[in-house]
């Protein structure tokens, strides 16, 4: 009975130091998401009442009495909306073609013996470790020279082979057991088809990790497109939303409306895949 009695003041300042730290927690997480509910805010009501209500601050600064969609459908309409579309169709048309070059080549790396297989590896690690800013200039105009300037295959080409995405993708295939790939043999399965029905559909959870970095690498990217999508047939959401604020006459509401469907459209996508991602890390290298 005595020994007991000292575990229950222990529990009791173990319960009060977690609610503590949920608190602080929870206090923190609201300070972060503050000006994102405030630009989300501003986007519902007129561009004109954008800081009106800053100075002081008071309930209609973080709330709207009148909220209205009109800049959200100003945006559809704008060259704002029309550089969304573009950076969606690039981010999306990136996933597609850089899972199938990505994963190829993570399965060349990964199951199939050939000279020089670690030197091609050791390539691929320094290509992710290399900041794609550095060389973007040099490699702009040798795509300059082939003609891809303000075209979407210029756009799109850089992301597909992203070294990081080929990185968990081959971590993943070496754990895939070495006696599958002999049945398939045995099976007289070639190299295309133990990739096709042996490593593919166990690596499910790895691709959409994969296909998670290759959208976000596109979706974020301001220099390349910068570069590369200078009229306004291929300006990207990002170069689209940074132009505006170089204008005199400046219509916030618009802008604020495109922050949030800039903002709003890879965070739905995390967390839709967010379960996806964190297995694909969690298992990578695990057999």
């Amino acid at each position: 009975m005595t020994s007991a009695a000292p575990t229950r003041p222990r529990r009791t300042r173990g319960a009060i130091a977690y609610a503590g730290l949920s608190i602080v927690a929870a206090v923190v997480g609201l300070l972060f998401l503050l000006p994102l509910w405030w630009t989300f805010v501003n986007s519902l009501r007129p561009g004109s009442d954008t800081f009106r209500y800053l100075d002081p601050l008071q309930w209609q600064t973080f709330f709207t009495g009148s909220p209205t969609l009109a800049n959200y459908a100003s945006l559809v309409d704008s060259d704002l909306g029309r550089a969304i579309a573009n950076s969606l169709l690039v981010s999306v048309v990136t996933v597609a073609v850089g899972l199938v070059i990505c994963a190829m080549a993570a399965f060349g790396l990964a199951a199939i013996p050939f000279r020089g297989r670690g030197v091609v590896f050791s390539i691929v690690i320094l290509s992710f470790l290399i900041p794609f800013d550095s060389i973007a200039i040099p490699l702009a105009a040798l795509f300059r020279d082939w003609n891809l300037q303000n075209t979407f295959v210029g756009l799109i080409l850089p992301g597909v082979g992203n070294g990081m995405a080929i990185f968990l993708l081959r971590t993943f295939f070496l754990a895939v057991p070495a006696e599958l790939v002999e049945a398939g043999r045995l099976d007289g399965l070639g190299w295309w088809g133990i990739f096709r029905r042996i490593y593919l559909p166990l690596s499910r959870p790895s691709l959409i990790g994969a296909g998670l970095m290759l959208f976000l690498f596109q979706w974020q990217a301001y220099v390349w497109p910068l570069l590369m999508g200078t009229d306004d047939s291929h300006i990207l959401g990002p170069i689209a939303l940074s132009n505006l604020q170089g204008q005199f006459n400046v219509d916030y509401g618009v802008m604020f409306a495109a922050s949030i469907v800039l903002t709003i459209i890879p965070l739905a996508i995390i967390v839709a895949c967010q379960r996806y991602f964190i297995q694909s890390v969690s298992t990578t290298g695990l057999k």
